[in-house]
């Protein structure tokens, strides 16, 4: 009887280191692929955010100021066009 659960115990020692293994090669893989997926990320040109919100904030000025620009244009285009027809 003792000898049986010596093989029982030597056998769940046994699973326990290959469970332990097998843990630490899937951390080492997961390791791994992160790895490789920031190296390839990196590579390739993506914006920050902080550039993102940026560039954003710089084409709102952009259009209020180029619509501050029509609305002179305009009001400049109508004493124009009243001034010609005064003459």
């Amino acid at each position: 009887m003792q000898a049986d659960n010596k093989i029982f115990d030597d056998f769940v020692k046994f699973m326990n280191s290959a469970a332990g293994t097998l843990a630490g090669v899937g951390r080492e893989a997961e390791a791994s692929v992160k790895a490789r997926a920031k190296e390839f990320m990196g590579g390739l040109d993506f914006v920050s955010r902080d550039e993102f919100e940026a560039v954003k904030a710089m084409a709102a000025a952009a259009r209020d100021e180029a619509d501050e620009l029509r609305a002179r244009i305009a009001t400049l285009e109508a004493k124009a066009a009243g001034a010609s027809a005064v003459s």
